[in-house]
């Protein structure tokens, strides 16, 4: 009888959404910075300066990971992910050096050589969400009573994956950062003449400039008209329902492409 062939272990192990796991830290850990050494000199007048320690990189992504998975505050994460507070204190450096945004242009880039990036509809919009706590990006919320508040806005594909975001105070209009979110994309899209690309908006983005800022930006715009959109679609059960579905960009708090 022949060798029965010995099978590999698995590359991905399945844990939790809130937890890291292996194969995830594996492609996590290059982009982050490696701490600092204890240790000054040369030679024999090289010494251990003192002093705590770096925390472990590893410990502080999984509080990182778990708190933005739970949505739990810093000072609730469980003892075994290390302290809230040294999490916190990683990640706002980590924003600070743009580890966070080096790794969203890295997931981008791979899922396009793997799956290939649907570019062709796209979607922008706004979420406003509460602040309590306040701080630099944040204003007066008009649907809640004027409390602080901050605004999401989201661009994305039809697979709904975000290409851009941008977050402001609750008192910015969507249209006004609109703009912004386009520009803030951290990969490259193809050019227009090669590949046709649209953008499909809520009412919010009817008036200037934000047909002027997505067209500029070589796309093709679709924002039902607030005036004209009965007398446009009467008769035409088609262009009724893309109508009907652009309206509905927002679903749970959160953006979602509407095919239109």
């Amino acid at each position: 009888m022949g060798k029965t062939r010995k099978q590999k272990p698995s590359q991905y192990v399945d844990v939790k959404s809130w937890e890291l796991s292996d194969s995830l830290w594996e492609r996590i850990e290059p982009f982050l910075p490696k701490p600092k050494s204890r240790y000054r000199g040369r030679g024999r007048a090289r010494r251990h300066i003192g002093g705590r320690p770096a925390a472990d990189r590893r410990k502080v992504m999984a509080g990182i990971l778990y708190v933005l998975r739970t949505g739990c505050q810093w000072n609730a994460l469980p003892k075994e992910l290390g302290s809230g507070k040294t999490a916190h204190h990683y990640f706002q450096h980590w924003v600070r050096i743009g580890v966070f945004k080096r790794l969203w242009q890295a997931g981008l880039n791979e899922f396009d050589e793997l799956k290939g990036m649907a570019w062709k509809w796209q979607a922008a919009d706004g979420v406003m969400t509460k602040a309590p706590l306040g701080g630099e990006k944040t204003g007066e919320n008009p649907t809640d009573r004027g409390k602080i508040g901050t605004k999401r806005s989201l661009l994305v594909n039809e697979q709904g994956l975000p290409l851009g975001i941008v977050v402001s105070g609750a008192n910015r209009p969507d249209g006004a950062l609109l703009k912004s979110t386009l520009e803030s994309m951290p990969i490259d899209r193809p050019d227009a003449p090669s590949l046709e690309q649209h953008l499909c908006l809520d009412k919010a983005y009817s008036n200037e400039p934000c047909t002027t800022v997505a067209e500029n930006a070589d796309y093709i715009v679709h924002v039902p008209d607030k005036a004209n959109a009965k007398k446009n679609v009467s008769g035409n059960p088609v262009a009724a329902s893309h109508v009907a579905g652009l309206s509905k960009l927002r679903i749970h708090g959160s953006i979602a492409f509407v095919d239109c």
